[in-house]
Formats: C-alpha cells, structure tokens, sequence
C-alpha cells in the first residue's frame, strides 16, 4: 500500500475553471442552516456533469448520473460553516450572538465579519477592549473571550440604528475571510470543513464525464447540510436516496501541529495524502477495496483509528435504512474551525482520484458481503 509517498500522478487533474470555482465556492458564506448561496454556486459548476439534479426540502442539492440505474451509489461532502447567530442588542447598539454550530469563541476578537441582514450584508467587527485598558488593574484578572462577553460593533450607537441596517434577532453572521494561497501549494481559507469536499465530489463528476467513463450504477453527488449540527442533512437525504454504498469525504486533523496530539487523533499530516480510518461504521470490506485502489494507482494514503462514531456523515449513512457499507476518505487539515484553516493541494488532488478511481471498479455485483 502506498503510505505518505508523494507522486507526481496527481498533477494536472484542477484546471483554471475548477480553480476559479473553488475561490468563489470557498468565498461564498454557507452558514448551517442558511446554505443556499453556496448551493446554488456548487450546483451551477456540476450541471454540466450530472444527468439531472434535485434539491431537499431542508437544502441537500444531488446531481444524478444513470437516475435509472436501480443500484445506487453516493459520494458525499457537506456544505454547512459553522457561524454565529445574533441573539440579543443592546439598547447602544452592540451586539451579542449565540453559537450556529462549532465556532471557536478564541480566534473572535478583533475579526471582521458579515451580518446577513434583511437589506444584505452588514460589515462588523469583534470589538476587544485594548490591552492598556485590560492590564490597567495588576490585581485583576485579565479577561478572555467567552460567549458571554464576546460582542459585535457594526458602526451603530443605538438599537434603532443596528435595525435600520437590517440587523434583526435570527441573523447570521460569518466571517469575512476568504480564500488564499501560502508557499509550497498551500491553500487557506475559512470553512475548507468541508467545502472542500464539495469541490472534490464536483470535480469527480467532472472527470467521469470528460473521460466520458459509463457507470454500471446511479452515482448520486450528495453535498448535504446541516452537518455541523448533528449530521442532520445526511440523515435525510440517507434515507431517501436508499443507496447501496456510500462513500463520504470530509477534513482530518493534521497533527504534525503543535498541541495536537498523536496518540488520540493518529499520525496525519497535510501533503502526504488521504486518511482513511477504520472504525465500526466504517465497512472494513469497503475500506479495503479502497485500499487497494490506492495502492494499484499509487496514490498515498494515510492510516487512522475512530472509535465510536467517526464525527462525520460516514455514520449517518452507515446506519440508515437497512444498513449501508459506507467509508470516509478524509483530508489533512490544520486549524480546523479557524478562519485560517489549511491544506495542500496535493492531498486535494490525491483525494479526487482516490474518489474517482474507486468508482471505476466499483459494480452492483462487487462483494461487500460481511461473511
């Protein structure tokens, strides 16, 4: 099996477009719950490459290729970034937020972000107060950020004046930064977890129909919500679809980074390619197979453990219905849930052929029998 060895096969598989799609994917805000301005982006690139498409009523979009194939197949990414949610203002017009999944009340203060308002977007910031004022009291305590005192300052003085912007209760809020490039085919953005997925499975579809592969199945290119929450957009789109096999792709800790920890989340690193990880929703039949596709293609994989759910999407497919083989494929991440999360264009193209090649020795009569 090919272990954390880089390959030159990978190059060459993004084009301009994809890399075009993937900037205004990543810069196109898709809070949990409120994913429709990332979907409609996503669903505009893969029309080309589906036969037809449908969209759920909670906002799970799926382009089909064979829709008439009785057996069925999913790849599947999610679509959901984690936010924030505006709950109280107060009467000087500072305002203070609830949680919209996982966000990382450390890495607020002094962050710029967008309100989503009712006349549209809405500049703000993380207001702090300034570190002469914060030591002033040696005999203090110096304060951190919490959710409770963590506030945003949209340029108003008063209630009136945050509501006639468009500010109401209810409102979500993300964070401006978008996409860019470090050295060394390094990418950063905010919520790579897990759009990147999104542009993985998209350009999956993109491959099948350019080599103009047939498949002997209905492949159906899932990007679902709400995962950031409990998995919720898989659970239903799981048990409407029915598939047969599912194969899942989300982000991994990269824990060559400080204050990781290799004993519990394993020995990952971004630029040496996919991690797959055994665990019991995990079908072992299915991740051997995709082992050994990995080692025939020579494309490097990484080795993890999960224990008892995987955290992503794998496990709302794996227990759906009747039970569906199901294997995640992940991708090294470093700084998951920051604005600055990171990864390698290596592993991102490692991964699409991963997916890619996988589908092509897959068929409806492929032995995934447990005994």
């Amino acid at each position: 099996m090919a272990k954390g060895k880089s390959t030159k096969k990978a190059a060459g598989i993004l084009t301009d477009k994809s890399h075009e799609f993937l900037r205004n994917y990543l810069n196109t805000p898709s809070p949990v719950g409120f994913e429709s301005a990332g979907q409609k982006v996503w669903l505009q690139y893969l029309k080309p490459y589906v036969d037809t498409h449908f969209v759920d009523p909670y906002g799970t979009v799926v382009g089909v290729i064979n829709p008439d194939a009785p057996f069925k197949v999913v790849i599947e990414a999610h679509a959901d970034e984690i936010s924030w949610f505006v709950n109280y203002i107060t009467a000087e017009g500072l305002i203070y937020l609830k949680r919209n999944g996982g966000v990382d009340h450390q890495i607020a203060p002094a962050q710029r972000v967008f309100i989503h308002g009712k006349k549209g977007p809405v500049k703000a910031v993380f207001g702090w107060p300034a570190i002469h004022t914060r030591l002033a009291n040696p005999d203090q305590k110096e304060p951190a950020p919490k959710v409770d005192n963590l506030f945003l300052d949209c340029g108003a003085r008063n209630k009136k004046e945050v509501e006639d912007l468009g500010v109401h209760i209810g409102a979500v809020v993300t964070y401006q930064d978008g996409f860019d490039e470090l050295a060394n085919n390094n990418y950063i953005a905010r919520a790579f977890d897990n759009r990147i997925g999104g542009f993985m499975i998209a350009e999956v579809a993109r491959l099948l129909n350019e080599n103009k592969k047939k498949l002997p199945f209905g492949l159906y290119v899932v990007n679902a919500v709400q995962e950031e929450i409990g998995l919720r957009g898989a659970e239903m789109i799981a048990r409407r679809i029915k598939p047969n096999i599912a194969i899942i792709t989300d982000v991994t800790h990269d824990t060559s980074t400080p204050m990781v920890s290799k004993i519990i989340e394993g020995d990952v690193a971004t630029g040496k390619g996919p991690s797959l990880a055994y665990g019991p929703a995990v079908h072992v039949k299915l991740l051997h197979l995709v082992e050994e596709v990995a080692a025939k293609n020579q494309i490097p994989v990484q080795m993890r453990t999960v224990s008892r759910s995987t955290g992503t999407d794998t496990d709302s497919f794996a227990y759906a219905n009747d039970g569906c083989p199901s294997v995640l494929i992940s991708i090294p991440l470093r700084y998951m849930h920051t604005t600055v999360e990171m990864l390698h264009k290596d592993d991102i193209e490692n991964t699409i052929r991963l997916m890619y090649e996988t589908l092509l020795v897959l068929t409806p009569k492929t032995n995934l029998q447990y005994l």
